[in-house]
């Protein structure tokens, strides 16, 4: 047990952190007003018609806020011609002009625009990956550098009554916060606050923080401390959340769930921005999923409830800040030392087939009599009463129950059976061997655990986290280290809705390191191979178990120098099999080369049809045409010994 500070009102029912509002222009953000929508547009910001267009365009998605790149001087003027054009046909939503290495710029748009946002690492910093061993007073020089550089804007923000983001992004520290700090969450932090004291020395409020990464574990982290700081100095500025870079289609929706959703689920947030590699008004959809089902959540887990009230420090056996996965005994293949595994749910299923299994990454080759088995195969097939009565590879276990007759039949070899706490406690000799056994909240009135079973944790209660999360703290609490598999059932009869609330909520679980195995309910809205396919999606964007090749990308903006989406399409076609590589890809220098510390290649524009490669955070390959930069990424993993050539590999 450890004495913690809180960054949330509690750790187990739903309960909104209360900021101070922030007015952007008409739209407040913060206090009681509901968690509000924006994106960015893609588009030059030179080009009026098309940005103007394009922001009608999200606007009428549900985009509730508007932000534009303005890299430089000129497209800070132009958002005054953007401005007055919307306004023209008829659109008031607020602007805000996203500036990074540009004070200029940012001056001129905080006198146009409703709020400014503004990178710390990049506005008036350096990044050159150089440590430099600062004393105190050498450091505070450079703080009264950046408050000279930094001050201007803060007043004439204060004067036009012009709102501001403090936007850190783990991507861009400078190397100042990096050779205090290091690459951590608390440097993003740190960062962001000490822009933050500026704005306060000028009695300037109208400040919204954010901590985002393309990390779910680094963002949720940096956020818990950013709010646990606020706390401990009497602070409630509003949060914008976000996933940096969190890429395209299934994969972009499950990482933006898991980390904007984890914050979400504490009560923390007051605007979002969902950063899909897609048009800007598909992102809208997503964000509005994600935050719909908090409007009517009710703060009740259905659980002894661990209130935390602000500023009262509290014991808990785990510590939010820093991840350590919860200590358990290794029976089978859960829990230890082992990765998270998977288990298939087919208990609705009509009868097992070979056939059927194709949703749980088994192909059947009935010709060769062999088993094809994907990087993304289940560990485990629930069937309840049904049976399997074919050969099944070595590598997949079968559990019978609860639903079935009982134990009529000897078990083979990685054959389980699955019942009720009660059913084993009345005679566990039935169930000789391994036992998974189900369980739900009424495990608090257990002070100890069979040794030899694995826990099914399945949970009815509307806020579902909260009431999962209290039974692992009790567990830990009670010193009970069974291995713990999470069962979950979506709420929601509509796809989307169904996997972002699981990646929500079971991404959560696994960012606090509680969870050794997870199964979701065959009764969802997807089809089991997109179950199948949630599951390791939600491992991949918690790091948790690697099963792919993650692509850490850019949602693209005006900034952006070739076309992200069908680049990243390209690279994803040519890429994908190659299981555990990052590669970044990135429309522009603004984030790249700190991203590409967080990914093992790097594809980065640096020029109109201009290329740079990275192998890490290290320059490989400067401009390269784009038409040749793919197949030059390609060369550059074979060069460092990461490319595999795409085989199916037959197993018996």
């Amino acid at each position: 047990m450890s004495s913690i500070k809180p960054y949330c009102n509690s750790l187990t029912h739903y309960s909104r952190f209360l900021t101070r509002e922030v007015m952007v222009g008409a739209v407040g953000i913060g206090g009681s007003n509901p968690i509000r929508l924006q994106s960015m547009t893609t588009t030059d910001t030179m080009d009026t018609v098309k940005t103007v267009e394009q922001s009608i365009r999200m606007i009428e998605a549900g985009c509730e806020l508007v932000r534009i790149t303005a890299p430089s001087l000129n497209e800070a003027r132009n958002l005054e011609h953007i401005k007055t054009e919307l306004h023209k046909r008829g659109y008031k939503a607020p602007l805000i002009a996203d500036i990074h290495f540009t004070p200029n710029a940012a001056e001129y748009a905080a006198r146009i625009v409703e709020k400014v946002r503004v990178n710390p690492g990049n506005y008036a910093d350096k990044k050159k990956f150089e440590h430099i061993d600062y004393s105190d007073t050498s450091y505070e020089a450079e703080l009264d550098r950046i408050r000279t550089r930094f001050t201007p804007l803060v007043k004439i923000c204060k004067d036009y009554g012009t709102a501001m983001r403090i936007g850190t992004n783990h991507g861009s520290l400078s190397d100042r916060i990096l050779s205090r700090y290091g690459d951590t969450p608390l440097g993003m932090v740190e960062s962001a606050l000490e822009f933050l004291l500026i704005c306060e020395e000028q009695n300037y409020h109208e400040v919204i923080l954010s901590m985002k990464a393309s990390n779910t574990l680094v963002m949720v982290q940096a956020y818990r401390l950013l709010v646990q700081r606020m706390m401990e100095t009497g602070r409630n500025y509003p949060l914008h959340l976000g996933v940096t870079e969190a890429g395209d289609g299934e994969d972009g929706r499950i990482k933006s769930a898991v980390g904007i959703g984890a914050l979400l689920e504490d009560g923390l947030g007051d605007t979002i921005r969902v950063s899909l590699t897609e048009e800007p008004e598909f992102e809208i959809p997503v964000a509005r999923n994600l935050v719909e089902r908090f409007t009517h959540f009710r703060s009740d887990a259905g659980v002894p409830a661990l209130s935390i009230e602000n500023n009262q420090t509290v014991d808990l056996p785990y510590d939010p800040y820093t991840y350590s996965r919860r200590e358990s005994n290794e029976v089978l293949n859960l829990g230890g030392h082992q990765v998270p595994r998977v288990i298939a749910d087919f208990r609705h299923a009509a009868r097992i087939t070979p056939a059927t299994l194709f949703a749980a990454g088994y192909n059947y080759s009935a010709t060769l009599d062999k088993w094809h088995i994907a990087d993304q195969a289940a560990d485990y097939i629930q069937v309840g009463a049904n049976t399997v009565d074919f050969e099944l590879p070595g590598t997949l276990g079968v559990i019978y129950g609860p639903g079935h007759p009982g134990p009529t039949f000897d078990l083979k070899p990685n054959e389980y059976w699955s019942t009720s706490l009660s059913t084993y406690e009345a005679d566990a000799s039935k169930f000789p061997g391994k036992t998974f056994v189900v369980v739900d909240e009424s495990i608090f009135t257990r002070v100890s655990i069979y040794p030899e079973i694995i826990l099914i944790l399945s949970s009815a209660c509307f806020d579902t986290m909260a009431a999962v999360r209290r039974v692992f703290i009790h567990l830990q609490e009670k010193n009970i280290q069974n291995p713990v598999v999470v069962e979950w059932k979506p709420k929601s009869a509509f796809a989307e809705k169904a996997l972002l609330e699981t990646a929500t909520d079971l991404g959560g679980l696994l960012l606090d390191g509680f969870v050794d195995g997870l199964m979701i309910d065959d009764e969802t809205p997807l089809p089991r191979n997109e179950i199948n396919s949630l599951g390791f999606g939600i491992l991949q964007a918690t790091r948790t178990r690697i099963s792919k090749t993650e692509y850490i990308s850019c949602p693209s903006c005006g900034r952006t120098l070739f076309d992200l989406q069908e680049t990243t399409a390209k690279i994803r076609n040519r890429t994908s099999h190659l299981k555990g590589v990052k590669i970044g890809i990135m429309g522009c220098i603004v984030n790249g080369p700190g991203e590409m510390a967080d990914a093992d290649y790097g594809y980065v524009g640096t020029g109109v049809g201009k290329i740079t490669l990275y192998k890490g955070r290290d320059v490989v390959e400067r401009n390269i045409d784009s038409d040749k930069a793919v197949e030059a990424l390609i060369e550059l993993i074979r060069k460092h010994g990461d490319w595999v050539e795409l085989t199916a590999q037959p197993v018996s």
